[in-house]
């Protein structure tokens, strides 16, 4: 067999470059997250209730805000904690650790200020984009400020969210600000957010994915209402029921990015749609640590020690080696955020998305199999987290699925190479 094929593939091989200098935690990181410790068992106990009724961790985000979490990814220069890209992901893993209905939703918030920080400064703006976009979103970091909720609702029903057509929520332009109509799915924070950050499309003729705007509507509104129920397998906590938008009127301050800007943002930062990795590594971390602790009998309520079965063992052992390479994925993958990545960095962000959520499930059902009948009960977490755990595949705008299609792509495809070639 001729293998000469290896030397111009080993050159761009998925092990190429593999060897990561971990970076140690900062101060700020560090301090952050004991902040999150200092509240988390408290949350923890919430999340019993909160699965229980399907209803939101309204106390849990008084802490957040009484620890200045609202403004966790505000610039410093703005009045926020100036968390960047990996510091809001390590935090955001710590405070799912606890409580992953509070994580899922605290990165809908949080999302709408990262976004539009640094990133947004960093991009080809007009003088007059950056000085609407400066003055815009004053106005809204001061709200996150003051202790007001931003959710950031994505989902139709479509192929919007995926980035395959445009939105169908959408913005008309009026003389002193925009009307939105439309309807947004699985709405996180619903009934609870003070402001909803909606992805819509301006009203022009013949719109692209090009014409996405991101407005900030505040939940009094007139023509913003919640319908429907929230009954879902897991993160029920979430409350993400349907959002209608009738004829509702936003003055032109409501743009949390100046026209035009969105579409330069998703195409130049795609690390941006994985902020809910966090939420999901933080759950895999918290049910692997349960299972250590029931099987040596160290979880209240449980007092037999189960850690001497080789049976345990081994689907420890199995949960170990499965943690460590999404830990070691997620640690790399959220230190290579940066603007315009490679090739190899977006793949592996892809696979760094495929692996947390699926290895996350895998996780808990391992630990649901190898704790036993007790540990499925509802007076323990690992039922609650088996269920949150299986949502995380199926989170627009990256599923498990669209990450696969792209991998698969990627892989057998170069730059600018046809899909039927």
């Amino acid at each position: 067999m001729d293998s000469s094929y290896l030397t111009q593939y080993a050159a761009k091989s998925a092990d190429n470059n593999t060897l990561f200098d971990g970076q140690p935690l900062t101060e700020l990181q560090r301090e952050l997250i004991a902040r999150v410790d200092k509240y988390g068992v408290a949350w923890a106990e919430r999340a019993f209730k909160h699965d229980r009724e399907a209803s939101f961790p309204t106390a849990n985000y008084e802490d957040l805000k009484e620890i200045g979490f609202l403004g966790l990814c505000v610039p410093k220069r703005l009045g926020g904690l100036g968390a960047d890209y990996r510091t809001y992901a390590l935090v955001a893993s710590r405070i799912a650790y606890y409580c992953g209905s509070t994580a899922n939703t605290f990165n809908m918030h949080n999302a709408n200020a990262l976004w539009t920080a640094d990133m947004i400064d960093a991009l080809d703006l007009t003088p007059a984009q950056r000085e609407s976009h400066e003055r815009n979103r004053a106005i809204h970091y001061r709200n996150m400020l003051d202790g007001k909720i931003y959710s950031q609702p994505f989902s139709e029903g479509s192929g919007a969210a995926a980035g395959k057509h445009p939105f169908g929520t959408v913005a008309t332009k009026t003389g002193d600000g925009w009307v939105l109509n439309g309807k947004k799915i699985f709405a996180s924070l619903a009934g609870s957010a003070d402001y909803y950050g909606v992805l819509c499309t301006e009203d022009v003729p013949e719109p692209t994915y090009a014409n996405t705007m991101f407005i900030a509507v505040p939940a009094d509104a007139p023509g913003v209402s919640v319908v429907g129920d929230w009954d879902p397998l897991g993160m029920r906590g979430t409350v993400s029921r349907t959002l209608l938008f009738k004829d509702v009127h936003v003055p032109d301050t409501a743009q949390l990015m100046p026209q035009g800007v969105y579409i330069q943002a998703a195409s130049q930062y795609p690390h941006m749609f994985m902020t809910l990795t966090p939420c999901y590594m933080g759950v895999a971390q918290a049910a692997y640590d349960f299972t250590v602790a029931y099987l040596r009998a160290e979880v209240s309520g449980v007092n037999v020690k189960r850690r001497m079965y080789p049976t345990k063992q081994y689907g420890v052992a199995e949960m170990y080696v499965k943690l460590q390479q999404a830990w070691a994925l997620f640690h790399r993958v959220t230190s290579e955020f940066k603007r315009n990545p490679s090739r190899a960095e977006r793949m592996r962000a892809y696979a760094c998305q495929y692996t947390v959520m699926e290895y996350c499930a895998e996780i808990c059902a391992i630990a649901v199999r190898v704790c036993g009948g007790q540990a499925m009960l509802k007076s323990f977490p690992l039922e609650r987290m088996f269920r949150d755990s299986r949502c995380g595949a199926l989170m627009l705008p990256w599923t498990a699925e669209i990450c696969m299609d792209r991998i698969g792509h990627g892989v057998l495809y170069e730059e600018g190479e046809r899909r039927d070639d």
